[in-house]
């Protein structure tokens, strides 16, 4: 359930792997090497096969890279690992830089010397990042160098295997539409794009568009792939035979040539003189390359499947909400169980993980966690993308925070839900900084807006009360989440960053707004909402777009200051608590059922 620092083997890691690769880099005849996080199908979730970034440093987030020059190395994270990447880095070997704010990019310009060669593989870079690190490269008078097999590879002795999950079908009474009319549907837009046929490689995408799901990407249902999709709806759909069943081939139907993965590039090339539309935000480098090198005409574009997929169906929305309310029963026996056996001060974080997961597990239908659970007592709730380990596990201490960010996958939703709970008696400062996350939360459950709207424009809703106090959060407010996918979905989203994607009825995201004292405590609250069909407001002249909650659990009532909530305020989280014991209470009973009564009740 936790992936451990131990696990992983921590700055031993560096200490152990870095000779051998710097070894490996001069059999190749390099003075470097670009080392991403990312695998060939750019998955957040790295299966542990592809977890270059982790065999090399020990870190183990979802977002980072390295540099490995022949004397110096680098590694690069955004602000939600900058205390983690301490903790499982040897800081002597490698220099922590910002991800964003410069990034590999600008290390290049100032380590690497002219001549030198800088090594990359092809599979793991986006055509994007390529050129920005060509660009430095040459600023530098260095030579960026394709490299195939990896070098990494080359050395990794105890790799994992290759994933390797059967692929199962993914039935219509979830997905809502058959695979036959997505393919129709988005081939369709292939065409009206100009395009003969589009290369999918994301997984989320290949799962959605064929209505199947697999194993092979950790607390996501993902089979890795590739696929073809031509404008007429037909497909080719290239997978490890040793995933695929005979019952799968009679799902995927006549329009779908299932093939085996070493037959990609003679089919990339067989594309030669077609219009073929491919991602540079979830292909990488490699088939741009193949498909130029074979004659084929590029168009850059969004994966097509992107917008069908974000923009749940009827059945996907009445599914995510099955989903939360057999979800939420489970986190309401989990916050009961914190009231009375996590008020004692024997309770530790990797206790509290273990138990949610047991609720979860008892309603059978939990088919895994959405992510690993952020499990973080006082000063640990703090790290935003914490993960509790054997060395760092604390106790629920009385007079802390707790916070528990978490979620499940079934098979008619995924949910993601964080909740601060008070262990003893809060301070006033808790109480205060907690009402001002509660008030942000609040403005963007409650926010209409018009079509067009984007969550980059929505984002500071979130924050106002905390801006007013002098204080902020380095995080997004909201991502999007799939229909039993991966929890983290684009191409919406809601944050400080720019983002043209405007949010549209069917969209399922995030909102989670927090604050974060770092060495004494964090706090966060979460739901998801979905985006609502727009309907004009009494009185109003042009209809307006809304949210409605999914996630339904208590919030922490110990932890509100009622004076700093408005009467609209406490009227949402009366009427959101309300809501929560008319759709939660009946699925819990006894001490577990007279314990949410009484913490849903009027503030």
């Amino acid at each position: 359930m936790i992936q451990t620092y131990e696990e992983q083997g921590g700055p031993a890691l560096g200490r152990k792997h870095l000779p051998l690769l710097r070894k490996a880099m001069k059999a190749h005849g390099l003075d470097g090497l670009y080392a991403p996080h990312e695998d060939e199908w750019q998955n957040e979730y790295v299966p542990a096969a592809f977890d270059r970034l982790a065999w090399l440093t020990g870190f183990t987030g979802s977002a980072g890279a390295a540099i490995v020059l022949r004397d110096e190395a680098a590694i690069f994270v955004d602000g939600r690992y900058t205390l983690q990447v301490r903790a499982q880095v040897d800081t002597k070997l490698f220099e922590v830089r910002d991800l964003i704010d410069g990034g590999p990019a600008a290390y290049l310009r100032e380590r690497a010397w002219r001549g030198a060669k800088i090594g990359y593989d092809p599979k793991l870079v986006s055509p994007d990042s390529l050129d920005r690190l060509t660009a430095a490269a040459k600023d530098a008078g260095a030579e960026l160098i394709p490299v195939t097999p990896n070098p990494i590879d080359a050395v990794w002795a105890d790799r994992p295997p290759r994933p390797a999950a059967t692929v199962v079908a993914h039935q219509e009474t979830y997905a809502g539409e058959s695979a036959a009319a997505k393919r129709k549907r988005v081939g369709e837009q292939i065409a009206a794009d100009g395009a003969d046929a589009a290369v999918i490689t994301a997984p989320a995408s290949l799962a959605w568009l064929f209505n199947i799901r697999g194993g092979d990407v950790a607390r996501s249902p993902l089979p890795l792939g590739e696929a073809i999709l031509y404008a007429d709806g037909r497909a080719d759909l290239f997978m490890e035979p040793t995933k695929v069943t005979s019952d799968l081939r009679a799902w995927l139907g006549n329009e779908v040539a299932l093939r085996k993965p070493e037959d990609l590039p003679a089919a990339l090339r067989d594309l030669r003189g077609k219009r073929v539309r491919l991602d540079p935000a979830s292909a990488s480098a490699w088939y741009f390359g193949e498909l130029e090198a074979g004659g084929a005409q590029l168009l850059r574009g969004v994966d097509p499947v992107t917008f069908p997929r974000a923009r749940k169906n009827a059945v996907e929305v009445d599914g995510a909400r099955a989903a939360h309310r057999r979800d939420g029963a489970a986190v309401s026996r989990f916050l009961h169980w914190l009231a009375t056996e996590g008020q004692t001060g024997k309770a530790d974080e990797i206790t509290a993980c273990k138990t949610l997961e047991t609720f979860r597990a008892d309603s059978g239908a939990l088919k895994d966690l959405s992510f690993d659970s952020i499990s973080g007592a006082g000063p640990n709730g703090a790290i935003v993308h914490y993960r509790v380990n054997q060395k760092t596990n604390r106790r629920l201490a009385r007079g802390s925070l707790f916070l528990i960010d978490s979620g499940g996958q079934y098979l008619d939703g995924t949910t993601d839900i964080t909740r601060t709970i008070a262990i003893g008696r809060p301070t006033r400062e808790m109480r205060d900084r907690f009402t001002r996350v509660l008030k942000g939360h609040i403005a963007l459950a409650r926010v209409r807006f018009p079509k067009g709207t984007t969550g980059h424009q929505l984002d500071a809703l979130a924050r106002m009360s905390l801006w007013e106090a002098g204080l902020d959060y380095d995080h997004g407010t909201g991502h999007g989440v799939g229909s039993y996918l991966g929890v983290h979905e684009g191409p919406h989203r809601i944050a400080k960053a720019v983002n043209a994607v405007a949010l549209e009825p069917g969209m399922i995201v995030s909102n989670e707004p927090g604050y974060y004292k770092e060495g004494k405590y964090g706090i966060r609250i979460e739901n998801l909402q979905v985006v609502t069909a727009p309907e004009v407001i009494a009185g109003g002249e042009r209809p307006m777009l809304g949210f409605e909650t999914l996630t339904l659990a208590p919030i922490d009532r110990s932890l509100v200051l009622k004076t700093l909530l408005t009467k609209d305020e406490r009227a949402w989280l009366n009427a959101y608590h309300d809501r929560v014991w008319s759709e939660i209470g009946a699925q819990l009973d006894g001490e577990e059922k007279a314990w949410l009564e009484e913490a849903t009740k009027p503030i």
